[in-house]
This record gives C-alpha cells, sequence and structure tokens, in this order.
C-alpha cells in the first residue's frame, strides 16, 4: 500500500482496540499522521505496528485524559509534529451497577471519564484550533446519552453531561469554522466485551448463532468518523446515529 503522507495531524484520545484503534488506522490509511493516547499507553504497541506495517505514520503514548495537563502536553505535542485537522474524544467508561450499588467512587471516576475528559479535550483542542479557524473536534456518544437505562446511572449522565458539551462547543465554535459533531453510537459494537456480556445473558451457543449484522463493526465507526470529516463547511453535521438496521430504537 502506498500511502501518500498529509502535512497534519489527528490526535484520538481514548485510542482503544477498537473503536479508537479502528478511527486511528482510518485516518493514517489517507495520509495522516495520528498521535495516539490512552491510559495504558504499553497496549498501543499492536496499533503502532500494525500502522506502520501499511505505511502509515502513527505517534502513541500513555495518557490520562482526566488530568488536563497531560491533555495540553499530548495535544501540543501533535500540533507541534503537523497541524493539528481532527481531535476524536473516545472514552467511554460504560459500567453497569444497581443504583444502590453505585458508590459515590464510581460515578465520580465515570463522570471523570466520560464527561470531565471530553470538556477538557474539547477545551485544549479548540485553544490550538481557534487562532487559524480550522479544524474539528469530534465526540463518541451513546444510547445512554439519549436516554438513561436500568443499571447505567453513572455512564448515562456522564454521556448526557458529554452530550451537552458538545452542544455547547458547537453553537459557540461553528461560527468560527471549527467543526464540532457528536456521533451516537445506538449499537453493541463488536468488541470481546459486548461478545462475553452476550454470552453471559444469552448463553454461550448464543454467540454461535450470533447474527453477523447484530454487532457494529468498529470499522464501521470509523467511517462515519471519515466522512463528518470529509463535509464541506456548506453542510456540517452536529449530532448522527448510528446503528445496525436491526436495532431497536
Amino acid at each position: 500500500m502506498i500511502i501518500e503522507p498529509k502535512q497534519a495531524s489527528v490526535a484520538i484520545v481514548g485510542a482503544g482496540d477498537y473503536i479508537g484503534g479502528a478511527i486511528a488506522k482510518r485516518f493514517a490509511r489517507a495520509g495522516y499522521l495520528v498521535q495516539a493516547g490512552r491510559r495504558n499507553g504499553d497496549k498501543l504497541q499492536p496499533l503502532v505496528d500494525e500502522i506502520e506495517a501499511e505505511g502509515g505514520r502513527i505517534a502513541a503514548r500513555g495518557l490520562d485524559a482526566r488530568i488536563p495537563e497531560d491533555v495540553t502536553a499530548f495535544l501540543a505535542e501533535a500540533e507541534a509534529a503537523a497541524p493539528l485537522e481532527l481531535v476524536v474524544f473516545n472514552i467511554g467508561a460504560n459500567v453497569n451497577f444497581p443504583i444502590l450499588e453505585t458508590t459515590d467512587r464510581v460515578f465520580r471516576k465515570v463522570w471523570e471519564m466520560a464527561c470531565f475528559s471530553g470538556f477538557v479535550t474539547g477545551r485544549e483542542a479548540a485553544r490550538i484550533m481557534l487562532p487559524r479557524q480550522r479544524g474539528k473536534i469530534f465526540f463518541t456518544g451513546a444510547t445512554a446519552g439519549l436516554r438513561g437505562g436500568k443499571g447505567f446511572a453513572a455512564f448515562a449522565s456522564a454521556k448526557f453531561g458529554l452530550r451537552a458539551v458538545a452542544q455547547s462547543m458547537a453553537r459557540e465554535l461553528w461560527p468560527q469554522k471549527i467543526h464540532v459533531a457528536h456521533l451516537i453510537i445506538d449499537a453493541g459494537v463488536d468488541t470481546a466485551f459486548v461478545r462475553d456480556l452476550i454470552a453471559k445473558r444469552e448463553g454461550p451457543d448464543a454467540l454461535e448463532t450470533l447474527d453477523p449484522d447484530r454487532l457494529m463493526p468498529p470499522e464501521a465507526i470509523a467511517d462515519a468518523y471519515w466522512d463528518l470529516f470529509n463535509q464541506p463547511r456548506t453542510a456540517w453535521t452536529f449530532e448522527q446515529e448510528i446503528r445496525p438496521y436491526g436495532e431497536t430504537w
């Protein structure tokens, strides 16, 4: 594969093994320099190896997005390497606890990871992009950002908050030519975690007969972000919901 390098970078906060990794690979294949960050930075090596094997460019490191100084440094490094065109906030923190088992610590931790970290990431990205009036900031949302489900008080409140942060930022930054978007993933994503949940809830045999279209491939999410990224200023999307055809909604 011959990749023509672009003089621009894409930063991913929460470059995990599935959605974040798929986004990284999609933009690396398009020639962008990818800056990938996640809490367990040592887990990024397989992603680095795969992208570099295809001829792409990536810099990866550990990142705790709950620490503002860490986010600032991470995005500054991306900007120094090549002008920052896109920042993707992709931290999930999906947990399920009955309300009486949702401790103060759990609630605060989920809010820090899924909401506060998104606010910090968006703010620091805007600091870099506003002076040149160019750039895009995308947030990964979830069904929980639209409705609270049983056992999801902590997660839903954080995702509701993240959606509000994104809305407020979009209304402020769009007129200054910064594209802010919120992508709602209304589906189970095809990950080891989700497959384990299905096996526990429906029995191990459920995986053998699993409809291949029931779960959303991470690559499909990456393609959705790529489409958002390429929208012209005259037709920007703020919020997009994506789900498999058979998903109930």
